[in-house]
């Protein structure tokens, strides 16, 4: 298959799991939606029955329609009772990650016809509230924002009428038979699959696990959850957690979502390294001085800071995100693009890392700041933030991999809320040019620029403004000898103008699709707790106070002191990149 350019996405392959037991060879067909150009291909998987509760029923097999996209059984035998459907039960509808990211993705979805043609979404939460209710309150959401080719109300219109209700408890079996009675009378006719999407504090995850799986899983059709993070605060707790999902799914039952991995340049990251000869023989030590993994807020906890106290900055942003990024970054070449194919590499990677040592990170808050005539609270004056804490609202940090590839390689983590701007980007900074022809006129003054410090550059920008540019040094046009620095760029929106979707559009039609690929497994959760825990324990035993840094300034020296340990310099500070073009 050829790639297309930078923007090309290559076709996803679903993961076979060894202990399955019965096999069944499908056909599956093109998908074709705006946003997604997914050809699935001919393959041969091994499946297991469920049971009732989502558990391995082993010695069971069956046409188990895991990859249907259009309503059409996909077995070797005609459709099965009519075709397929799927459920979408969003638990904690009522809240604002379900209002403002996973009813609007999933209407993105229908409107751009990637969801099967037989689907039906409900709400779940405590909330008491009618069917029409609960699309009032969507409806104050969704947008069509992609393009005009279909009338916008009457799409909307559509989805609308497709979704519905159940008030219940998080705890509560009956609850979730109730929520079961309903699904079965829209599935009526169909073979049913069900995804549960949990937007709920992680505290109630096992409960609703629990219940949903014992009284509202799919009898024939497969199950599965979405859970968001936190997964844990450390790693005990996420090995608690992990053991009691297990208790009632499968690890192939539950998709464990980091809404970062779903980002259009992130995903993009493989296809520029693996299917472009230019850059996949620079990707080592030999080439890379440091490689920068960069995310800033322009706004702080605004209200939300008693949530946020509990956690910080580094396990919000740092231990997911970042790290995630990281590993697909530094990964070797997968086998294929099988899901447990990229998973595997990514473990490596993660078990490859040191453990986090206190002296290689710095952590700051934010404190109050006028700017401008208005007023900036800090971290400290949020009410709901307990008096004295030093829970980081920035931080920074200095991971190492102890591998053949990177040995020696600095990767600089960096986060924090209430910074100058709102960015998040990777950043490759390779190695000087051995013998540099222009050293001398340099130092002479000719040149203009110092060719030892202006290194090439590998900038990928993942928010705002997506893009790709390369800093290279060149000459500037005119009768002498002067240097410059400038920008090789793809920016997105210039070169593709169509409008990239959201992050929870395609991790919500890949759980649909069953791909893998982007969410996280287990073994990959404890790897990176293994990194990370040791020095979140020592912060908080210890109570390390934070450098304070002004609200919308670019945040803690310490920072700066920290990459010049290792000779390096954060290059979103530097004079010639203010973060456009």
């Amino acid at each position: 298959m050829a790639a297309t350019g930078l923007g090309f996405h290559p076709a996803a392959f679903f993961s076979a799991h060894p202990r399955e037991a019965g096999t069944i060879t499908k056909q599956l067909p093109f998908r074709h939606c705006s946003h997604h150009r997914i050809r699935v291909a001919r393959r041969t998987c091994l499946l297991r029955a469920k049971s009732s509760n989502g558990r391995p029923q082993i010695g069971a097999s069956f046409s188990n329609s895991n990859e249907v996209l259009d309503g059409r059984a996909t077995g070797d035998g005609p459709p099965e009772q009519g075709g397929s459907t799927v459920s979408i039960t969003v638990v904690g509808a009522s809240g604002d990650l379900a209002k403002k990211k996973i009813f609007p993705a999933l209407f993105a979805l229908f409107y751009e016809d990637c969801l099967p043609k037989h689907f039906t979404v409900f709400g779940y939460a405590r909330s008491k509230m009618s069917d029409e209710e609960l699309r009032n309150m969507i409806s104050m959401t969704l947008t069509c924002r992609i393009d005009k080719r279909e009338n916008c109300g009457d799409k909307m219109e559509q989805f609308l009428q497709r979704c519905f209700y159940q008030s219940g408890q998080y705890n509560s079996e009956d609850g979730f038979a109730e929520l079961d009675r309903k699904l079965k009378e829209k599935e009526a006719g169909k073979l049913p699959n069900r995804l549960f999407y949990l937007s709920i504090p992680p505290n109630i995850f096992v409960d609703v696990v629990r219940s949903a799986s014992r009284t509202a899983s799919s009898s024939s059709g497969w199950t599965r959850f979405i859970v968001e993070k936190p997964f844990g605060r450390d790693s005990e707790s996420s090995g608690e957690l992990t053991r009691s999902l297990k208790m009632y799914l499968a690890e192939e039952q539950i998709f464990r979502i980091d809404h970062y991995l779903g980002k259009e340049l992130v995903e993009n990251l493989s296809v520029l390294r693996f299917s472009n000869l230019v850059f996949e023989p620079l990707w080592s030590r030999n080439y890379i001085r440091n490689v920068q993994l960069i995310f800033s807020e322009d706004f702080g906890t605004e209200g939300r800071g008693g949530y946020f106290d509990n956690y910080g900055i580094i396990r919000d942003i740092m231990q997911n995100h970042l790290l995630q990024i990281l590993a697909l970054f530094a990964m070797e070449t997968p086998v294929s693009l099988d899901a447990e194919d990229i998973r595997n590499e990514k473990v490596k990677v993660l078990r490859s890392m040191r453990q986090l040592k206190l002296e290689d990170v710095v952590v700051g808050q934010y404190k109050g700041h006028t700017r401008g005539g208005k007023s900036f609270p800090g971290y400290a004056d949020d009410p709901t933030v307990p008096k004295g804490s030093v829970t980081p609202t920035f931080a920074a940090a200095a991971l190492f991999i102890d591998n053949a590839r990177w040995d020696g390689v600095p990767f600089l983590m960096k986060a924090g809320k209430a910074l100058h701007t709102r960015r998040a980007e990777i950043r490759v900074q390779f190695r000087r040019v051995p013998g540099n022809l222009y050293r001398r006129r340099s130092a002479a003054g000719a040149a203009g620029l110092d060719v030892d410090a202006a290194t090439n550059e590998l900038v990928l920008r993942v928010q705002p403004d997506e893009a790709i540019y390369l800093k290279i040094n060149n000459k500037v046009p005119g009768l002498g000898m002067r240097l410059d620095r400038s920008d090789l760029n793809l920016l997105y929106s210039e070169r593709y103008r169509r409008e990239i979707p959201d992050a929870y559009e395609r991790l919500l039609l890949d759980a649909i699709e069953g791909e893998r690929r982007l969410f996280i497994r287990s073994d990959e959760l404890d790897a990176a707790w293994a990194i990370f825990t040791p020095v979140l324990r020592e912060l908080e035993e210890k109570r390390v106070a934070p450098e304070l840094y002004p609200y919308g300034s670019r945040g803690p020296v310490g920072a700066h002191y920290l990459a010049a340990n290792y000779n390096v310099r954060w290059g979103d500070i530097t004079s010639d990149d203010d973060g456009s073009f």
